[in-house]
């Protein structure tokens, strides 16, 4: 598995130095409006980014685009967008999109990503259902329930033909959910057997849930590196937000920050 991260690193890294001469060649300005850093999410996903009580938004990528935002002298704007339209709209409704989104090879075929932070998935079961999948493996012939758009379906559609149905094992059926919250409420319903989510939004999950759910996986299920997604070719962009995390990381905002809501730090 770290050897898959540090490939997914590497071509990240190689996709935002290659966009540099396409930048250079094509002019164009790192920010769509001149002081402004505007970043899209879907603000329905805790702990990355939701609603307060005063319908401000919070959560930890709310706060990595103020501090690059500020290290830009830039004022960030949060555009609320449904997840599966994200990518959609980088360079044209927002400047980058910070939406606990992982680093994937088909994401880096429409846009440049630079690397901020290390999660994986937790699964997520019925307190005291008969059901409580410790790794993946151990999601064949589960009902298990995902946020539409998320890199877990192709993965677990991989797992589901070149594990369980070749180990003679009833297949996974994976239903998606527009988000993460109708996917609790099905588990909750017992519509399915299990949800996959990432871990620092499980954990927050299980402890709403009143006693309902628990976390049933004992590791990180499929760790990945999380990335700021930036329009291909705006390596201006691109150095300013790398120059901004390597402040955060020398100032100490960086480690309280991954240290406060219980991820990893990308080397």
């Amino acid at each position: 598995m770290t050897s898959k991260i540090n490939k997914i690193l590497r071509r990240a890294a190689v996709a935002v130095a290659l966009s540099g001469c396409v930048s250079a060649a094509a002019g164009a300005a790192p920010l769509l409006t001149p002081g402004v850093f505007k970043v899209g999410m879907e603000v329905t996903y805790p702990p990355f980014e939701s609603y307060d009580s005063s319908n401000n938004i919070v959560g930890l990528d709310p706060d990595f685009a103020a501090l690059i935002a500020a290290h830009m002298n830039a004022k960030p704007q949060l555009i609320d967008t449904k997840f599966t339209s994200l990518i959609l709209g980088v360079g044209k409704k927002y400047d980058a999109v910070i939406s606990g989104m992982y680093i994937t090879p088909e994401r880096l075929k429409q846009v440049d990503a630079v690397p901020y932070v290390l999660s994986g998935a937790s699964i997520i079961a019925l307190k005291g259902s008969d059901i409580q999948p410790k790794t993946e493996n151990d999601l064949c012939g589960v009902k298990v329930g995902l946020q539409q758009g998320t890199s877990w379906v192709a993965s677990l559609k991989a797992l589901s033909d070149d594990y369980c149905l070749k180990n003679g094992k009833a297949a996974i059926s994976i239903q998606e959910f527009p988000t993460a919250p109708e996917v609790s409420q099905a588990l909750i319903s017992r519509n399915i057997n299990a949800q996959v989510e990432i871990a620092p939004a499980a954990k927050m999950i299980v402890e709403k849930s009143r006693g309902r759910l628990a976390i049933s996986s004992t590791r990180l299920v499929y760790p990945m590196p999380l990335g700021i997604y930036i329009r291909k070719g705006n390596s201006e962009l691109a150095d300013a937000i790398k120059a901004a995390l390597a402040e955060m990381k020398a100032n100490g905002k960086y480690a309280a920050l991954i240290k406060k809501y219980g991820l990893e730090s990308i080397d």
